[in-house]
């Protein structure tokens, strides 16, 4: 039973398992979330700045942070959409998910990247909201009825049955 429960879906399966995430967990995924952004961002920043030459002042500066956030958005969109998980959250164990416990579509992700960027230009008061809320949801998965959940890796036997 409790290795049925562990076990995560590939695609669209049905998840069986609810547990929501600890409050170190969600706080640890937010840092490493952040490293992973600004690793991201540099990258791109050098690929834009190296192409178009230096981007301080005028259109190029706003030409680069509409290009920062569409790209950091497709990163996002693409993870929780492929697998419901971001690269820290693979690390933490936690998976994206919808209200009938599937991966989010397209749409769904698009619009919690964008509700999840306002978030952040409020000071980040729809992450903080996860501190009142009593399945620790942020404000804009309580608003999509989104879930983020503590998904543990399928352990695999140290040994494999004998078939003696």
């Amino acid at each position: 039973m409790i290795d049925k429960l562990a076990e995560l879906p590939m695609h669209n399966e049905q998840v069986t398992q609810t547990t929501a995430p600890s409050f170190f967990k969600l706080g640890a995924c937010l840092i490493y979330e952040a490293l992973v952004v600004i690793a991201l961002s540099l990258a791109v920043t050098t690929i834009f700045v190296l192409s178009l030459g230096e981007a301080t002042t005028g259109i190029k500066r706003y030409s680069l942070q509409l290009f920062l956030w569409l790209t950091v958005g497709v990163y996002f969109v693409w993870c929780w959409q492929r697998k419901g998980q971001t690269l820290a959250m693979q690390t933490w164990q936690l998976k994206l998910l919808n209200q009938e416990a599937q991966l989010l579509p397209l749409k769904a992700a698009i619009f919690r990247y964008i509700l999840a960027s306002l978030s952040l230009m409020v000071f980040g008061v729809g992450f903080l909201w996860a501190i009142i809320d009593r399945d620790r949801l942020f404000l804009h998965d309580r608003l999509l009825k989104n879930k983020i959940i503590y998904a543990p890796r399928k352990r695999a036997s140290p040994h494999p049955p004998s078939k003696t």
